[in-house]
């Protein structure tokens, strides 16, 4: 159990610090993702941004992802019998605007930082299905990323072996036998503004 993110990013980044390189790049996923990698950039003096993904949550059930959408517009994962080809191309349109107003909203004129042969540490505060961080995944090996090392304070397990498969390492402090949501395993799992992770990015650009 974890009192709240930054706790959990500050256990986080001790048992990271095995796995750092210097020079490496650590991306938050938003929102919540972002305060967690904020404590293992700041721990490890590392450049901070983020990826940004967006979940296809199931039909009538929005929080169990089906699918994602990264920040190219591709998809991951989707086809089951859970949804349509209709709602699947629906709710990619809608993932792919609101990954560019968080991308407006995040950098605003700044540049995406520079991936291509870097080591990056993909960071979020927890992984449910996984859909989300293979997406991440699959877009930054498409940029020719360097070591790929995703990390996170719990995981379910079926994601944690589907993540262990595709990254270069893999971290949790937490792979529970009997996973419900990520929410029950912190104390405060309360949502994160946008503000915050504008706030976070904007401290980390001033320490780095």
């Amino acid at each position: 159990m974890f009192a709240d993110r930054v706790e959990a990013g500050r256990r986080l980044a001790v048992a990271l610090a095995g796995s750092v390189r210097p020079g490496a790049l650590v991306l938050g996923v938003p929102r919540g993702g972002v305060v967690v990698a904020a404590e293992v950039a700041r721990a490890h003096s590392l450049e901070l941004d983020v990826i940004v993904v967006r979940k296809i949550g199931a039909p009538g059930n929005p929080e169990y992802a089906v699918g994602a959408v990264d920040e190219d517009g591709h998809v991951v994962g989707g086809r089951s019998a859970l949804v349509s080809d209709e709602y699947l191309a629906a709710a990619a349109a809608e993932g792919r605007a609101e990954i560019a107003r968080r991308l407006a909203a995040y950098r605003g004129n700044r540049p995406a930082p520079r991936i291509a042969g870097r080591a990056v540490l993909v960071v979020d505060d927890g992984i449910a299905t996984g859909f989300t961080l293979l997406a991440a995944l699959e877009s930054l090996r498409s940029r020719e990323a360097g070591r790929l090392v995703v990390a996170a304070p719990v995981a379910a397990p079926d994601a944690a072996q589907r993540i262990a498969e595709m990254a270069d390492e893999f971290v949790a402090l937490e792979v529970p036998r009997w996973f419900s949501a990520v929410g029950q395993f912190y104390r405060d799992f309360s949502q994160t503004p946008d503000a915050e992770v504008m706030a976070l990015l904007k401290a980390s650009r001033v320490r780095t």
